[in-house]
């Protein structure tokens, strides 16, 4: 099914009616995991309620799973993939490097997508097989860079500690290849891959709701994501996203020894 730019706006707006009156700004910060921290806030539960809501009233048919509440009228042909605040860390520090997530799953399949930056104003979303950008600089739609040889590749990821055992020394061979490596860039990454920014996004212990909305948005801009072992992205794990087809396939070698 085709989603219309509009019903993306609206959810980046319904979205960021509560996201942004709570950034920047004191509130308390809960720990979802024992032994480690993973942090989420009244804004990354309101966000998803307030998704949920939209998502109910346009398509009250489709299930729905989002991080913070989980899995509604599943199994679905249709089903909306939500993550709120993807990038909880960089929002409870003051950071613009997060992004609400929403992406629709059609038999399995990641379909469509947005990632919304309220705070910088940008709005990213695949819909109609492009890509498209809104936001400052004035709308166009998405083209990834040509970049074929990692020696001229920027790779981004969220930290290389979330890397353990041989994926370390996977990552750390393939970081050693690029040109130029960041971190702590969560969804932003991917759709800078999309704007033609950088080059590679690696990462891993993703979540569906991760990538799922990602997905559609890199596609339509022509690059390519995958699993670590080249099969579909959708189920998150270790995601590997990159602008060219040639690009992809120099990184998988070097993580894959």
């Amino acid at each position: 099914m085709s989603v219309s730019p509009q019903f993306f706006r609206q959810l980046a707006a319904e979205a960021a009616s509560q996201t942004l009156p709570r950034f920047r700004r004191p509130h308390q910060v809960a720990n979802k995991l024992a032994g480690g921290f993973d942090p989420v806030t009244e804004a990354d539960r309101e966000a998803e309620r307030a998704i949920r809501d939209l998502i109910g009233r346009e398509f009250p048919e489709h299930g729905l799973l989002g991080e913070e509440f989980g899995p509604e009228k599943l199994p679905n042909r249709h089903c909306w993939v939500i993550d709120p605040i993807d990038g909880t860390r960089a929002f409870i520090s003051g950071l613009p490097l997060w992004g609400t997530l929403v992406g629709l799953l059609e038999d399995g399949d990641a379909v469509a997508g947005m990632m919304s930056q309220p705070f910088t104003g940008e709005l990213f979303y695949a819909a109609g097989g492009e890509a498209h950008y809104e936001g400052p600089g004035g709308p166009r739609v998405l083209k990834v860079r040509t970049t074929r040889d990692l020696r001229h590749a920027t790779l981004c990821t969220t930290t290389p500690s979330l890397f353990l055992d041989d994926a370390r020394s996977s990552y750390d061979q393939l970081e050693t290849a690029v040109q130029l490596a960041r971190y702590g860039t969560d969804c932003y990454a991917y759709c800078m891959l999309a704007a033609g920014q950088v080059d590679l996004v690696v990462e891993t212990g993703l979540q569906s709701y991760d990538i799922v909305a990602l997905i559609p948005i890199i596609e339509a801009a022509g690059g390519v994501v995958t699993s670590r072992d080249g099969g579909p992205a959708e189920a998150g794990g270790f995601v590997v996203a990159a602008a060219t087809p040639q690009l992809h396939a120099a990184a998988l070698d070097l993580l894959n020894g």
